[in-house]
This record gives C-alpha cells, sequence and structure tokens, in this order.
C-alpha cells in the first residue's frame, strides 16, 4: 500500500487513486464508482446549475459526491469510513488551515482515491475583501494542500470551490486563467441547518428524487452529515443511481471501482 500511496502522491495538489481502491475493494454489492469525468479549465470551466449555466455533463441518475470544509478529523474520518464501506470515490474541496492541521486526514483521503479541491485558506467571502486579497486567499490555500501533499503535478488541472459561491466575474476569469475549474452544485441538503440525520436524508433524498441527477454539495465537517451518509448511499445503491468521479484533466487516471454501479 505504501509503494501505491507514493504512486498516487506524485499527481500533486489535485489527485485520484480509484485504480489502488478499486484493487482493495472486496464487496461485489458495494456502490462503487461508475466512471470517471476528466474537467480542465478549457472545456468545463465554471459548472453547477446553481452558480452557473453549466454542468457537468452526467446521465439520468447519476451523481457526483462533494464535500467541503474539511478536514476535520472527528466528522471527516467517519465520512471517509462510509464511502470506504461503499467503495466510492467522492472530491473534498478543503480548506487551507484546515488542511494544514490535519495533513494525516488529507493523505487518508488520496489513500482511498478521492480528490482534493480548493476551498480557499480561510473561507472567507471572497466577494468583499478585494481582488488582491481574495487572491491571496486562494493561493495559500492551493499552497497548504501542496505542503501535505506535494507539488502539483505540471499541467494538471486544479479544482477550486468559492466558499459561500460567493465569486465575482474578475475572479472568475483569474481561476480560468490559471486552470482551476470552479465547481458549484446543483443540489445540495443544507447541511449547514440544524436538523437531525434522518431529517436531512429525507430533505436530499426528495430534491434528489426531484432532480435525478447532478452534483452535490455536502459538508465533511457535519455531525449530521457523517452520520446520514451511510443511508444516504443505501439509498443511492436502493434506487439505481450511479456515482460519478470527477478527477482533474492531466492527473493520474483511475478505473471505475468494483461494486454494482460499476457491472
Amino acid at each position: 500500500m505504501k509503494t501505491a500511496f507514493n504512486a498516487c502522491l506524485f499527481a500533486g495538489l489535485v489527485m485520484t487513486c480509484s485504480s489502488v481502491q478499486a484493487a482493495n475493494c472486496l464487496r461485489p454489492d458495494a456502490l462503487g464508482t461508475a466512471r470517471t469525468i476528466a474537467v480542465d479549465s478549457k472545456t468545463t470551466p465554471r459548472v453547477g446549475l446553481k452558480s452557473f449555466p453549466q454542468t457537468l455533463p452526467l446521465n439520468d441518475k447519476e451523481v457526483v459526491l462533494t464535500f467541503d470544509d474539511g478536514p476535520l478529523p472527528a466528522t471527516t474520518n467517519k465520512v471517509l469510513a462510509a464511502l470506504s464501506a461503499e467503495c466510492v470515490q467522492a472530491t473534498f474541496f478543503v480548506v487551507g488551515r484546515n488542511a494544514q492541521s490535519s495533513p494525516q486526514v488529507l493523505k487518508a483521503m488520496v489513500r482511498q482515491g478521492h480528490s482534493i479541491g480548493n476551498h480557499t485558506w480561510s473561507h472567507p467571502m471572497l466577494n468583499q475583501i478585494g481582488n488582491a486579497k481574495a487572491r491571496a486567499d486562494i493561493d495559500k490555500g492551493f499552497t497548504a494542500i501542496g505542503a501535505a501533499l506535494g507539488p502539483a503535478k505540471p499541467g494538471a488541472a486544479r479544482l477550486f470551490r468559492f466558499p459561500f459561491f460567493a465569486s465575482t466575474p474578475a475572479l472568475l476569469d483569474a481561476m480560468e486563467a490559471d486552470g482551476a475549474v470552479v465547481f458549484g452544485a446543483d443540489l445540495w441538503a443544507s447541511d449547514w441547518l440544524k436538523m437531525t440525520p434522518q431529517q436531512e436524508l429525507e430533505l436530499l433524498t426528495a430534491r434528489l428524487a426531484h432532480a435525478r441527477k447532478g452534483i452535490i454539495l455536502l459538508h465533511d465537517t457535519k455531525y449530521q452529515t457523517a452520520a446520514m451518509l451511510p443511508a444516504f448511499l443505501r439509498y443511492l445503491k436502493e434506487n439505481g443511481y450511479k456515482v460519478v468521479h470527477v478527477i482533474p484533466a492531466g492527473g493520474t487516471t483511475s478505473t471505475p471501482t468494483t461494486g454494482r454501479a460499476a457491472d
């Protein structure tokens, strides 16, 4: 495993190890990862219908799982365990100062084959602090991830999500020029609100039943989300949904993970 993990680290700031995870998935009945989409700033500079007019090219009943604001060991490790149990890969948009505080959790994400994106250093409202300060906070976030995981692979795309989706035209143009794909979302569980895991599950599944597909926003720092996730993954499997994993173009390639959805 150590050799395989080191090979995965070669991909740089945003990376996946799905082929490693596939080899270690011992559950043929797991939800699994059905397929992989590679994104870059030239073809998909901005995705997510909550913020932009376009999203990822997903088929009916395909979802992309994304998590914001971590890593926070107490809850992120529970999220990782739930994903691992179903052999599913997701994308984590991490806050730089949290990555700096918990580099081992960040490395655990990589070992499980997840993609890592930047969610800034300190999670500010970037549209309210001026362009120079905003760019500095974004860059510091990428730097913190690189310090934990190694330098970026030359030419690889990068993944980024604005805190609170608070972008500006100038910052969006800058991200595209820097080779970063900006992620919005197509639906979310509103897990920043106070609710029980069951209430979150009911809200999210109702929204997904209406939307039928899309990029889903969750927060791995929320207790109710960590507690709800195993049931949500069971819901996906039982209702015929497939999980799609997003990776950066020019990064490590991956293969479908063993599981029912990948058949």
